[in-house]
C-alpha cells in the first residue's frame, strides 16, 4: 500500500475514482445517437441532468437542430462550460420531496412534445433522484397530497422498487407515460443508474419505458407501509383505471435506452485505482439492499472474521460494494433531532457498533451524488477509533441510532465526509479497508 497517504486519504481517492467513471462529461459522448431528419429535443430529470445537458451540447453538432429542458436538484447545476451554447435550458427544484418547481417542470415538459413527427427523436437524459424532480400528479390530486405520499414512502423502510411502483401509479408522466407523450417520435434514453440490477423502468420512475407493475401492486405496497390516499385515488387503483403502459405497447417500438453509467462500472473503477495502490480488492456487490445499519452490522462481521482468520503479513484489504440500502426512521422519538442523516450515515452507525473498536479496520461510506439524506455531507468515516472518541464526548451509539441521527453523531466526531454536489449519482459507494 502507498505508505504517503494515509486511510482516510486513500478512502476519498477511491471515491473519487468512483464517481469520476460515471461523469457524463466522461461518459455520454460515446453513446449519443446521430441528428434525426427533423429536430431533436433533449428532455431529462436527475441529479445529473444538469451536467448531462452541458454534455450533449459540448457534443452535439452545431449545425443540427436541438433545443430541450431539463431538471435538477437546487444547487446541483455545474457551472456551465466557457463558449457552451445555451440550446438546453436547465431548471432546478426540490429533492427528495417534490416542490412547485418540480410540477412546473413536468408541465413544461409535456407541453414541449405536442407537435412531434415521425422524422423527431426525443433524447432523455435520466438519473437518480427524477422520480422527486419531475412531479405531476393524477387529475384530482393536488401536491400536497402527493408530498405527503412521497414523505411517508420515505420514512416507512420502503425499498426504491416499492417507493417507485406507487409513484408510477399516481403520475401523469412517470411509468411511460412521458414516452407516450412523446409518440410518435423515437425515444432515445440515456440513463445513469442508481438502483439495484440497473432496471431503467425503476431509474427516476421510468418516465420514458413500459411498466412491468400493476395498479394491484402499488396497492399492495401501500397496504404493507399503512400509506393513506384519498378515497377516490384507492378507487381507481382497486378499477385499474390508473394503469401504465406496458412493455409491449407499440408506441414504444422504435424507443431505446443506453446506459452511460453504472454503479458496477464505478466500483470497477474504484477497483481498478486500489489494487494500483497495492490493495487487495473484494467487490461484495454493487446491488446490495437491506436496512442500512443492519447491512453495516453485516459488513462489520465479514471485516472481523477477515482479522480473526488472517496471517500477520497479509496485504491489505479493500471491501467494496454498493447498492441502495433504505432507513426507517423511528417516528416515536420525542426528544431531541430526528432524522437527520441518510442511507450512508446510517451504515456507518451500525458499522460502529459492529466492528466494536476493531483494530486496523477504517471506512467510508457515502453517497455518489454528494448528499446523504438531506444534509449537507456525502456521507462518513469510521475509524478505528470512532467509538472510544464518541465516549470520551458522551455521545451515545443507542441514542442516535434509535433516533436515526448519523449526521449528528459523525458531525460532533468531525468524521462527516463533505464533498459538495459531483454532478452524477451511481447511489451508495461503500468502502471498508482492513489493514
Amino acid at each position: 500500500m502507498d505508505s504517503n497517504l494515509n486511510p482516510r486519504e486513500l478512502l476519498e481517492r477511491l471515491y473519487y475514482a468512483a464517481v469520476r467513471r460515471a461523469q457524463p462529461s466522461e461518459t455520454l459522448k460515446d453513446f449519443l445517437p446521430a441528428p434525426p431528419k427533423g429536430r431533436t429535443l433533449v428532455l431529462g430529470a436527475g441529479k445529473a441532468a444538469g451536467a448531462m445537458a452541458y454534455a450533449m451540447e459540448a457534443t452535439w453538432p452545431s449545425d443540427a437542430p436541438m433545443s430541450g429542458l431539463v431538471v435538477t436538484r437546487y444547487r446541483h447545476t455545474p457551472p456551465r462550460p466557457q463558449g457552451l451554447s445555451d440550446r438546453i435550458e436547465v431548471i432546478e427544484a426540490s429533492h427528495p420531496v417534490p416542490d412547485q418547481a418540480s410540477y412546473e417542470a413536468a408541465v413544461r415538459m409535456l407541453a414541449l412534445t405536442d407537435g412531434l413527427t415521425e422524422d423527431d427523436q426525443v433524447v432523455c437524459l435520466m438519473s437518480g433522484g427524477g422520480s422527486a424532480l419531475l412531479t405531476l400528479p393524477i387529475e384530482g390530486m393536488d401536491l400536497a397530497e402527493k408530498q405527503r405520499i412521497n414523505q411517508a414512502l420515505l420514512e416507512c423502510g420502503a425499498d426504491i422498487r416499492e417507493i417507485n411502483c406507487v409513484r408510477k401509479h399516481i403520475s401523469r408522466i412517470k411509468g411511460g407515460l412521458l414516452a407516450t407523450a412523446c409518440h410518435p417520435a423515437r425515444v432515445i434514453t440515456l440513463a445513469i443508474s442508481d438502483v439495484p440490477g440497473d432496471d431503467v423502468s425503476v431509474i427516476a420512475s421510468g418516465p420514458t419505458v413500459g411498466d412491468a407493475s400493476t395498479c394491484a401492486d402499488a396497492l399492495v405496497v401501500l397496504e404493507k407501509y399503512d400509506i393513506s390516499v384519498p378515497d377516490a385515488v384507492r378507487e381507481a387503483l382497486e378499477a385499474g383505471r390508473l394503469e401504465t403502459p406496458k412493455l409491449n405497447d407499440p408506441r414504444f417500438s422504435k424507443n431505446e435506452v443506453r446506459l452511460i453509467a453504472t454503479p458496477q462500472q464505478a466500483l470497477g473503477a474504484a477497483a481498478v485505482e486500489a489494487k494500483r495502490l497495492g490493495l487487495d480488492v473484494r467487490i461484495l456487490g454493487d446491488d446490495i439492499e437491506g436496512e442500512s445499519r443492519v447491512v453495516g452490522m453485516e459488513h462489520a462481521a465479514m471485516a472481523r472474521a477477515f482479522m480473526k482468520n488472517s496471517s500477520a503479513n497479509r496485504t491489505p484489504l479493500l471491501l467494496l460494494s454498493g447498492g441502495e440500502t433504505t432507513v426507517t426512521v423511528n417516528m416515536s422519538v420525542k426528544e431531541g433531532p430526528r432524522g437527520r442523516g441518510g442511507r450512508a450515515g446510517e451504515f456507518c452507525l451500525g458499522l460502529v457498533a459492529g466492528l466494536r473498536e476493531e483494530a486496523n479496520v477504517w471506512a467510508l461510506a457515502a453517497d455518489t451524488d454528494g448528499i446523504d439524506g438531506v444534509e449537507g455531507n456525502a456521507g462518513a468515516f469510521v475509524c478505528p477509533d470512532t467509538l472510544a472518541r464518541a465516549r470520551d464526548a458522551k455521545l451515545s451509539l443507542s441514542d442516535f441510532l434509535e433516533r436515526n441521527d448519523s449526521y449528528g453523531y459523525f458531525s460532533e466526531l468531525s468524521d462527516l465526509f463533505v464533498t459538495g454536489p459531483t454532478h452524477t449519482n451511481v447511489n451508495d459507494f461503500r468502502a471498508i479497508l482492513i489493514l
